[in-house]
């Protein structure tokens, strides 16, 4: 069941907005080029290709993705091994806050409704939990897209300490 998030300044839905944000480039520049009244066809999707767009263009919802995923994991693997209780409640604040500001709206509701689902709720009592948690996310995200999930046993090696063959310094 898919969930219908309301812009209030708009009064649409996400299905009804041309999100520029929401869309890889690919598709964002197949629905905004001028339409040949005799192609109607469908843009396809292109989620397992990288993005297109040069480097000084805005980020497509692919390139905002793994740059946000970059961000989140890292947060958590940086995160103290034994935080107080106020890095906790502003741990929990600032991913309370990034659900409801991520600019990929649908991308941001789907979150929510992951996070609301039982077992789901953030889990930060310490750096291996949280590390936990957002990789459990990440895989979440990933299995929806269909792409690959991660060995979420792995994610200190991906995240903190990098593989044993040095080759990450």
């Amino acid at each position: 069941m898919s969930t219908t998030y309301l812009f209030a300044d708009t009064h649409q839905t996400y299905s009804q907005i041309r999100c520029r944000t929401c869309t890889n480039v690919r598709d964002w520049m197949q629905m905004t080029k001028p339409q040949n009244p005799s192609n109607h066809a469908a843009p396809k999707t292109t989620a397992l290709l990288p993005s297109l767009a040069p480097s000084d263009c805005p980020a497509d919802v692919e390139e905002l993705g793994r740059s946000t995923w970059t961000l989140l994991h890292t947060m958590a693997a940086t995160y103290p091994t034994r935080p107080s209780p106020a890095q906790q409640t502003q741990t929990k604040s600032f991913i309370s806050l990034f659900s409801n500001l991520y600019p990929c709206s649908h991308c941001a509701g789907d979150f929510r409704d992951w996070m609301a689902r039982p077992g789901n709720a953030p889990r930060m009592n310490n750096r291996d939990e949280f590390g936990l948690w957002m990789c459990e996310a990440h895989n979440a995200v990933n299995e929806k897209l269909g792409k690959k999930v991660f060995d979420c046993s792995q994610w200190k090696v991906r995240w903190l300490d990098g593989p044993a063959d040095g080759r990450c310094g």
